[in-house]
């Protein structure tokens, strides 16, 4: 099939980001930074791109500025394959002037500006979620199996599946049950794959598995758009289980790293992997590439550096210093003297002019970074925050809530937020 004719995707920007607030709290979900340089709308989109969909609309309501920065100036298509990256943020109109109410109704609203695409399949992607697909297998799963719906899903083991959305399936991976977040042992041993399925798998561990939801649907056209008249506002509560028996649902099974980065917890630990020597997402993948902006900055710059495990941004300048288990965002700098054990760092947004920085010091205000001398423990530094000279800072032994100088502890994971000022000699 060409993919480009065909299918259009759309991208949930998703709604506030609670869970993964205070990383939230200027940005949308889809604008966090990741990995060093990343954002973690660019997997989505470059999974999209790797399989030849180029049509993709994302749609969000919350804090968009940066994300909208973000899009403009990396994704630029050839003028003549018609491909584009179209921000969608929630509007009023005649018909509502409230924001989106969930994920079906977010879809709802903005048919209109999909109906003047030619296109058969409309795929709905997730704008939260670290893995590499290729779209192109699960299309042409979905149209040789004659399916209405097909949604990717992941097989789990039964001992993992607590707080996942599963399905039942049949031997040809038609879905039959689905279940919410299920919590009774029986009902998840009624939802175990067939032994016939379970064979299929690559990864047999000896364990049953079930079938989890990964967010992800490829609907017919005109099958989403009868789907959606009504006022259900989410896809896999309502839409999804409102289907079952009327249409073909189909499950495509993928076996790839995939995880959801829903919340900090999530967030910091799926980062810290990829400073690990075989980490389970590869960025260096050249069959798939991950694209993001090119920023066209110096290479980073090491000096007297004692690093154990650790992924560096481009620009950055770390002297005299320990880092054990970091990941440092483009234009991260590091001073003198200073440890960084199990540490995100995301850099800056430009480099401060040495004037500003004298005329900041003047008033007592650090430079952007960590200063000298600093001893930092699983944490999280956002982007643009400063970190004066003596600053210890670590979650450990203290419960999760909000600390002096704005620095917040969440999912036991201490955050200095985007542009906080924690003055030299603060210890938390």
């Amino acid at each position: 099939m060409n993919m480009q004719k065909s299918v259009l995707a759309v991208i949930m920007g998703g709604g506030r980001g609670s869970r993964l607030y205070p990383l939230t709290a200027e940005r949308c979900k889809p604008a966090v930074p990741l990995a060093g340089k990343y954002r973690l709308v660019d997997i989505p989109i470059s999974n999209c791109i790797n399989s030849e969909i180029n049509r993709i609309f994302l749609l969000t309501q919350f804090h968009t500025a940066s994300l909208h920065r973000h899009i403009q100036n990396t994704y630029h298509f050839d003028p003549f394959g018609g491909g584009f990256v179209d921000i969608l943020s929630a509007e009023q109109t005649e018909k509502s002037a409230d924001w989106y109410q969930g994920t079906a109704d977010a879809v709802r609203r903005n048919l209109q500006h999909f109906k003047s695409f030619p296109h058969d399949l409309v795929l709905i992607l997730s704008g939260d979620q670290l893995y590499r697909m290729d779209f192109r297998k699960i299309c042409e799963q979905h149209i040789a199996s004659k399916s209405d719906v097909t949604i990717a899903a992941i097989p789990f083991p039964v001992s993992k599946v607590e707080g996942l959305g599963l399905m039942k399936v049949a031997n040809d991976l038609t879905i039959t049950q689905f279940a919410e977040k299920p919590k009774d042992p029986a009902v998840i041993q009624s939802l175990t794959l067939s032994p016939e399925v379970e064979a299929k798998l690559q990864s047999n561990d000896g364990e049953k598995h079930c079938l989890a939801s990964m967010g992800i649907y490829v609907f017919n056209r005109q099958v989403l758009a009868d789907a959606l008249e009504n006022s259900m506002t989410d896809f896999g509560k309502e839409i999804i289980p409102g289907l079952l028996g009327k249409k073909k649902l189909s499950a495509y099974v993928f076996e790839g790293y995939w995880e959801d980065i829903g919340t900090v917890h999530a967030f910091f630990e799926t980062n810290l992997a990829l400073a690990d020597p075989l980490p389970p997402f590869n960025f260096f993948d050249q069959g798939a590439p991950i694209y993001t902006q090119d920023r066209y900055l110096p290479a980073s710059k090491l000096n007297k550096v004692d690093i154990d495990h650790a992924v560096i941004g481009d620009g950055s300048i770390i002297t005299d210093s320990k880092l054990k288990r970091c990941v440092l965002g483009i234009r991260s700098y590091v001073g003198e003297g200073s440890y960084l054990d199990n540490v995100v760092m995301m850099g800056a947004d430009y480099y401060e002019p040495a004037e500003k920085q004298a005329e900041n010091a003047s008033r007592g205000v650090p430079s952007m970074g960590v200063g000298s001398n600093c001893h930092i423990f699983h944490t999280i530094i956002d982007k643009n925050a400063r970190i004066g000279d003596g600053v210890k800072l670590s979650p450990a032994g203290k419960v999760d809530g909000n600390y002096s100088h704005g620095v917040i502890i969440r999912d036991g994971v201490l955050v200095v937020p985007k542009g906080v000022v924690v003055p030299s000699g603060t210890v938390i």
